[in-house]
């Protein structure tokens, strides 16, 4: 189907996958976890719940081609530092920032997807009265967890010591908190946050 603005929809058919949840059933919506989080984020803006916000990764371009006037193509171009977070942004008079990964391993979270410099941003922010945390969506089983940065930190400083370079899927299970998936909220992480903070 080509919609008005020339483009032709290029979403994965949806099929049905089992939660884990007893016997319900959610479709694959054929979307990443990215464009779950921006869709929810838009819904919250537009409900004037929150305003949080995906940042931008800062790039210096180096080279440009210009084929033509009217279309110039990057050809060059490098991060300038290295990020923080995926996003932030307010919600009930407090700051919010996190992290969201999705992993296709069926046993574990790889440590080795968040950084250190990530880890030390969420902390100081967090120190500030911040609410950071790590959103993780494992899609063999297509569920998404919401895990605090308390948590986090206790599997970071772990590793750290000697320890497992992972959180485990059971441990994931137990230590996080199954953000359901919602038509408008797809990823309704605030529900999360009202009740571990509100």
């Amino acid at each position: 189907m080509n919609y008005p603005n020339g483009k032709k929809n290029t979403a994965k058919k949806t099929r049905a996958v089992k939660s884990g949840l007893g016997n319900k059933i959610y479709g694959n919506r054929g979307m990443t976890l990215e464009e779950d989080i921006n869709t929810t984020n838009q819904y919250y803006l537009e409900a004037d719940k929150a305003v949080i916000h995906k940042k931008p990764t800062p790039v210096q371009i180096v080279n440009v081609n210009y084929p033509k006037r009217s279309a110039a193509v990057i050809t060059e171009a490098y991060f300038k530092q290295a990020s923080t977070t995926d996003y932030n942004g307010i919600y009930r008079k407090k700051y919010i920032d996190f992290e969201a990964k999705e992993t296709k391993n069926k046993t574990l979270f790889p440590l080795a997807n968040i950084h250190d410099h990530q880890i030390k941003h969420m902390k100081s922010a967090a120190d500030h009265g911040g609410i950071c945390f790590l959103i993780v969506r494992f899609r063999v089983y297509n569920e998404t967890y919401y895990l605090p940065l308390e948590k986090l930190l206790l599997f970071w400083n772990d590793k750290l010591n000697g320890g497992k370079k992972s959180i485990s899927y059971q441990q994931m299970k137990q230590e996080g908190y199954l953000i359901p998936f919602h038509y408008q909220a797809r990823v309704d992480y605030l529900a999360i946050i009202d009740k571990l903070y509100f």
